[in-house]
């Protein structure tokens, strides 16, 4: 296949040099959550996670590679087929701790769900471009979209993974709001939600309950559903200004805090590179978000402008429901920190998008056919 030298010559590497630095350290921290100072071990979690970003290079690769004006036009196509997949789980996948998300393909878990949050953007910007009005969108006029969230996230919330399927819904909402919605749909909206809130309790699991009484009360119960977000708060703590040095996080590495490699992964970063090591890395990811806002601001097309700004704010939200999570500042929901927690799917899913990304960039300086 021949490439386009045009795409070589104007490659995004600020954006792609960002993402390796944020990808390289969450590695190095993935490595001090498998490390243990009670038998000096190593496991083999920083390893998968290579193997998942070497897959992720991947599909970065192949998502800049195809015009994304192409993947648009086919974005009905990815929202059936992910669809399919959401619905496969309950049929093909693995119950883990009591929530059936992943589906085995080999010695690889994916999880559709995560890939759903990517084809929302694609679908979302494909039908607000072929749909785009001189004024502000009437609340009537967003029934087809709200029918395109709607769907994923009841067969998500089925899964049953609350934090996922309200990520759609920010998704949504972030992305109707950027091309303007009227004020009087706005309030009509937020009463309506308001009116339905408190029904929603009623709808919860029982653990899903517990986790926002515990949010408004850790205390209530230390040992038990209070636990991880204690430790998560010593941790972080404990970390102070400079924090206490690369594998020596007494709380990551004597095992206190639960959950280290997945939603707790800021904590373990927090401990040993304290106040410092935290903000710096927040200040990456602040970064990697103007930069895609950046992106989305010079994008050619319509379509091209609302997968940049959908995928910022699909940044920008995990990483502010994460690091709020672990602060005791948000119920925790079990939303991953983008590049940094460990998990496959995640990974290869935000390295497809830094792709997406990449594309958009580049392609503002080729001449429209």
């Amino acid at each position: 296949m021949k490439v386009d030298r045009r795409l070589l010559l104007n490659f995004d590497w600020t954006l792609f040099g960002m993402v390796l630095i944020i990808c390289a350290i969450g590695l190095m921290n993935i490595y001090s959550t498998g490390y243990s100072l009670a038998d000096a071990r190593h496991t083999s979690l920083y390893i998968k996670q290579m193997q998942s970003l070497a897959i992720g290079v991947l599909a970065m690769f192949i998502a800049f590679s195809v015009d994304y004006r192409f993947i648009a036009r086919h974005a009905y196509v990815i929202y059936g087929v992910s669809i399919a997949l959401l619905v496969a789980v309950f049929i093909l996948g693995t119950a883990v701790k009591g929530s059936q998300r992943w589906i085995n393909l080999g010695g690889f878990s994916f999880q559709p769900s995560e890939m759903m949050k990517l084809t929302l953007i694609l679908v979302l910007a494909r039908y607000l471009d072929e749909h785009r009005l001189p004024r502000p969108y009437r609340l009537r006029e967003l029934a087809v979209p709200f029918l395109i969230v709607f769907l994923p996230f009841f067969i998500i919330l089925k899964q049953p993974d609350l934090g996922t399927a309200l990520m759609l819904l920010i998704i949504f909402v972030s992305m109707i709001f950027f091309v303007g919605v009227r004020l009087k749909s706005v309030l009509l909206a937020a009463a309506g939600f308001l009116t339905l809130l408190p029904a929603a309790w009623f709808f919860l699991k029982d653990y899903q309950k517990q986790r926002l009484l515990t949010f408004l009360n850790p205390d209530q119960d230390p040992l038990g559903t209070g636990y991880h977000i204690l430790q998560s708060m010593i941790a972080i703590g404990s970390g102070g200004l400079l924090g206490k040095g690369f594998l020596k996080g007494t709380q990551t590495q004597l095992k206190f805090l639960p959950e280290q490699q997945t939603d707790f992964i800021f904590s373990v970063f927090a401990e040993e590179w304290g106040f410092l090591g935290g903000l710096v890395l927040v200040m990456l990811f602040l970064a990697l978000i103007l930069w895609a806002v950046k992106i989305a601001r010079h994008a050619r097309d319509f379509a091209g402008m609302m997968i940049a700004f959908g995928i910022a704010m699909f940044l920008f939200w995990e990483v502010f429901i994460n690091i709020g999570m672990v602060l005791g500042l948000l119920p925790v929901v079990g939303i991953p920190l983008p590049f940094f927690s460990y998990g496959g799917s995640s990974l290869v899913v935000m390295m497809t998008a830094v792709g997406l990304l990449l594309n958009i960039s580049v392609r503002r300086y080729i001449l429209q056919p």
